[in-house]
């Protein structure tokens, strides 16, 4: 038997003017989650939107709420989208001086606290955190941009993360980001991936409560 996935949807690349839209298509074809990628033209080279987008965005729906923080120094802002009303809140490893401090400060707001590793990052940085999160993020593409190539060692990645999921008998979700979709959704999940997040593979799907059945089987 397949196993299941949530899908979370990002709207990286999309267009944000029609928000409302993007939103009320989300609820129509089923999805239970969005995907909003925060990201500060430093930590990555793109800019996208900050705080009062991610609260607006909660205010107005009422799929869960899955914010990805590809930003430096996320101490530094951290409160602002705990107020936000978030579910999830994901930090980079790459970019947190203090990375156990805000993981532990995600969860005691009681959020779903999640860390993220860019494709060059190795799993060792985990080691020490692992006990504590909700999530971890595995980064499929390098981080900014929407549309781009599944890097393929990523299998291997989660794979390697999984076993080690395993041995500790720990209870974290894997995610995946960049790339995912259709075409790499059965491998993904057989790798040990329970949260995927698609963007242009949903928004270009031609049926998109097929997709959403498909991913979550």
């Amino acid at each position: 038997m397949e196993k299941r996935a949530t899908l979370s949807v990002s709207i990286l690349g999309s267009d944000l003017t029609i928000m409302d839209q993007h939103i009320k298509l989300l609820e129509d074809v089923g999805c239970r989650m969005i995907h909003l990628d925060v990201m500060d033209g430093h930590f990555v080279p793109n800019l996208t939107f900050g705080p009062d987008f991610v609260r607006n965005v909660k205010e107005r729906t009422r799929l869960l709420v899955d914010t990805h923080l590809m930003i430096s120094n996320p101490e530094q802002t951290l409160e602002s989208y705990i107020k936000t009303g978030s579910d999830y809140i994901t930090v980079h490893a790459e970019a947190a001086t203090h990375l156990h401090y805000c993981v532990k400060r995600i969860k005691d707001a009681g959020l779903k606290a999640g860390v993220a590793l860019n494709p060059a990052t190795s799993l060792s940085v985990l080691d020490e955190i692992l006990p504590f999160v909700d999530l971890v993020l595995i980064m499929s593409v390098n981080p900014g941009f929407s549309g781009q190539e599944f890097i393929k060692t990523s299998i291997d990645k989660i794979s390697r993360l999984n076993e080690e999921k395993k041995r500790r008998k720990l209870a974290f979700d894997i995610s995946v980001d960049g790339g995912a979709g259709l075409s790499n959704a059965a491998e993904l999940k057989k790798a040990g991936v329970s949260l995927m997040v698609s963007a242009s593979a949903f928004f270009k799907s031609a049926d998109k409560k097929a997709f959403v059945r498909e991913i979550e089987g």
